[in-house]
């Protein structure tokens, strides 16, 4: 029983890392249909950010609250990455999928170059902070602390983009813009500024998930980013890409299964085991597990 029990909230934790990732890419293809291949690039902004700014700015160490500032910096880096990529790139390109396609994708291998040449390929450890060091009891079984930062992570990312999507005038800008920019742009509405803040919010999840990954793999290294980010786009497709909600559903689930495949048959069956769902979901439901709703609204 203890065992089932640290597998679930494990699993549970690797979901969660996976939400924060997939959901910036969720929001950004459901609001803008951009495939975003770079979002992977602001994970790893986010998390040697938070890695730099943990080793080398005052006052943000792992001591006290100073993790939160590190954590902060981080995001602020990929957030400003993203911000970046989407006035400079991806605006010119808006319709044109193709070229969005390639141009994300040398973004998404030139990044980790870049890093790579700075800081080098070995990876690197992750200060641990105070704040969730050592483990909790539950239930009698000691859990890391820092798997219930990720599922608190996660939550509040969820709650905040719902009410971004169905609560504030620039969810439904942007949803309108996507339909028909021409009818919104005469109504005097400026879409460019919509989408350029939902790029933005979508790249400071990444990086907030980039931040965050560090205390779950407890290093930081230049290719971090492209190898979470093939599993965030099989949570995408699995939930569907356009479905905030089922994105979560299908991160818990993708997370659960790697922990309990991995234990319970050998070291890397839980990969197969998520790719072998991925195939069922997409012969049996082509748009996700809320292929239905998804075709409306996200949710």
């Amino acid at each position: 029983m203890s065992t089932v029990i640290l597998l679930a909230i494990t699993g549970l934790g690797l979901g969660a890392l996976y939400f924060l990732i997939a959901s910036g890419l969720s929001l950004i293809f459901g609001l803008m249909d951009v495939l975003n291949f770079a979002h992977g690039a602001f994970l790893a902004i986010g998390a040697y950010g938070t890695w730099w700014a943990a080793e080398y700015l005052p006052g943000a160490g792992p001591a006290g609250f100073g993790f939160l500032l590190a954590v902060a910096f981080g995001v602020a880096a990929g957030t400003l990455a993203a911000t970046l990529v989407e006035l400079c790139v991806i605006r010119p390109l808006y319709g044109r999928h193709r070229e969005q396609i390639l141009a994300t994708v040398g973004l998404s291998l030139a990044v980790p170059a870049l890093i790579q040449a700075v800081w080098g390929a070995d990876p690197l450890t992750f200060p641990k902070p105070e704040l969730v060091s050592g483990a909790a009891s539950v239930l009698g079984v000691h859990i890391p602390r820092d798997r219930f930062l990720l599922i608190l992570a996660a939550v509040a990312v969820f709650a905040a983009l719902w009410l971004f999507n169905s609560r504030t005038r620039y969810g439904l800008i942007v949803r309108a813009g996507v339909q028909d920019r021409a009818m919104v742009t005469a109504l005097g509405i400026d879409v460019r500024r919509a989408f350029t803040l939902v790029f933005a919010i979508g790249g400071a999840a990444a990086a907030l998930a980039g931040a965050l990954s560090g205390l779950y793999f407890g290093v930081v290294t230049p290719t971090q980013g492209l190898s979470l980010l093939i599993f965030a786009f099989i949570v995408v497709v699995i939930g569907g890409t356009t479905s905030l909600t089922g994105c979560a559903i299908a991160s818990v689930t993708v997370g659960l299964i790697q922990q309990f495949a991995n234990y319970y048959t050998v070291a890397g069956l839980g990969d197969i085991a998520v790719v072998i769902v991925l195939a069922l979901v997409l012969l049996t439901r082509q748009g996700g597990l809320t292929a239905k709703k998804s075709a409306e609204r996200v949710a």
